[in-house]
């Protein structure tokens, strides 16, 4: 499941089939979530019944909705990402932010409201477009509040979503890291590119061609052949 947040609200929450039918990630503050919309879930509502399921029957679930063969294995978000991420608060400053990325050589960071609810990313080049867009206030620009800027909408995920489907995501949509958010939309992790190889190198070698082929990336294919061979 994948939503994309815009400046901390909701606007859009679906499965990546229905992602995919946005016609610009930059206009889809009108595709609302509504019960009505056939293959479209409300995820709230999916998380509170899966509270009283088990584990095997919450997976079961989630198959059904992702259009999954349900005898398939799935490998979770929840079992790659990277847990303890790097982030900021949105009362931070553009300079505070950019101090973090250089010190922790991350080239993307999630930005959170009060209990780490996420409102969006950032990264060096916004800051470096901020700069540019005015040369003669710099200094300025980087005392400004993150709050304050424009920040791009972001696509998140869930932590029981198919890696796959997350791996796929980020191919198509040029994505360097997807934030992992629960169902009160609060920051509890990432997966980036580097979390994705890793854990392609500990999947047996059939069920990886498998995944491959599901992907169908061939630069990502190339980089994995170097690795097993």
């Amino acid at each position: 499941m994948f939503a994309i947040y815009n400046k901390g609200s909701i606007g859009f929450r679906s499965t990546a089939d229905n992602l995919y039918s946005l016609n610009n990630i930059e206009n889809i503050q009108a595709s609302r979530l509504k019960p009505d919309e056939g293959t479209i879930q409300n995820f709230d509502t999916l998380l509170n019944k899966e509270k009283k399921e088990t584990n095997k029957d919450a997976l079961t679930a989630y198959k059904k909705m992702a259009n999954i063969d349900t005898s398939e294995i799935v490998y979770q978000v929840k079992d790659i990402m990277t847990k303890d991420c790097i982030y900021i608060d949105e009362k931070s400053t553009i300079q505070d932010a950019y101090n973090v990325l250089r010190e922790f050589k991350v080239g993307l960071m999630p930005v959170v409201s009060f209990g780490k609810k996420i409102v969006g990313t950032i990264d060096k080049k916004i800051i470096l477009n901020l700069l540019m867009d005015d040369l003669e206030n710099t200094k300025n620009v980087l005392e400004r509040k993150i709050e304050d800027i424009y920040l791009p909408q972001t696509i998140t995920s869930d932590p029981l979503t198919d890696i796959r489907r997350v791996a796929k995501v980020m191919i198509d949509f040029k994505l360097h890291a997807i934030p992992i958010v629960d169902e009160h939309d609060i920051l509890i992790g990432i997966v980036s590119k580097t979390d994705i190889i890793k854990a392609v190198s500990h999947i047996p070698q059939f069920q990886l061609w498998s995944w491959l082929l599901s992907i169908k990336n061939n630069f990502l294919l190339s980089i994995i052949q170097k690795i097993y061979y």
